[in-house]
């Protein structure tokens, strides 16, 4: 008898196409959205809050490339430091900071919050295993997961941020800091917040997955949780 292939030898595992990944993600997300809806505040809130500083920054260098020393008046009284020569502003170093920081806060939350929904899921986890489940198939659950809790409140919060921008702009400087920004900047600036909170999500996720992935089948079905 010839001898036979690996893949002959070793029977194919459970294999799932990825509509259908997609499919459980969005269910398991239905059966936490409470507990879904809380970490998606955080992150809304992180991602509007670096939308607010990217887009506003936008709307003051519009107003500076105008060249109308009233509007360069008005970005400086707004609070933007602005040296005599300069054509441009950046963020200064203290929003800077304080962006990082809601970004990291909101990095751990998500962790936190993914690591109790693997503790809460060992049999689930245990079963799909026995079953046949590869330790890829469980890591790409949870990044689906995390994906599309990302993704909505990434771009939830850029467009909470970019409003509360101008709608500011438009109470203190006035009709002109909306009519001389280019819809593209400020388009710029969203995606820009919103990719950093779609990314943010994902590295949040990354070690509570790994972990799940991990978990060997007994070792899930003993839990009693």
């Amino acid at each position: 008898m010839s001898p036979r292939t690996p893949e002959a030898r070793v029977p194919r595992l459970v294999v799932l196409p990825f509509g259908k990944s997609l499919s459980i993600a969005a269910k398991s997300l239905r059966a936490r959205f409470f507990r879904s809806l809380v970490t998606a505040a955080g992150l809304v809130l992180a991602v509007a809050f670096l939308a607010h500083v990217l887009v506003s920054t936008a709307l003051a260098n519009a107003l500076l490339s105008t060249g109308d020393p009233a509007l360069r008046a008005k970005v400086i009284a707004q609070g933007h430091e602005l040296a005599p020569d300069a054509a441009s502003v950046s963020t200064d170093p203290k929003t800077r900071w304080l962006a990082v920081l809601s970004l990291l806060v909101c990095a751990a939350g998500i962790m936190n919050a993914q690591l109790m929904a693997v503790t809460e899921r060992f049999r689930e986890i245990g079963t799909m295993k026995c079953l046949g489940a590869l330790d890829r198939f469980i890591l790409r659950l949870f990044l689906l997961e995390a994906a599309m809790l990302g993704l909505a409140g990434s771009v939830a919060g850029a467009f909470a941020g970019a409003a509360s921008s101008l709608v500011q702009a438009r109470l203190q400087l006035g009709p002109a800091s909306l009519a001389c920004v280019r819809p593209l900047d400020i388009l710029f600036a969203m995606g820009a917040a919103a990719f950093a909170g779609f990314v943010l999500s994902l590295l949040g996720v990354l070690y509570p997955a790994f972990a799940a992935a991990r978990m060997r089948p007994v070792d899930a079905m003993r839990s009693e949780i």
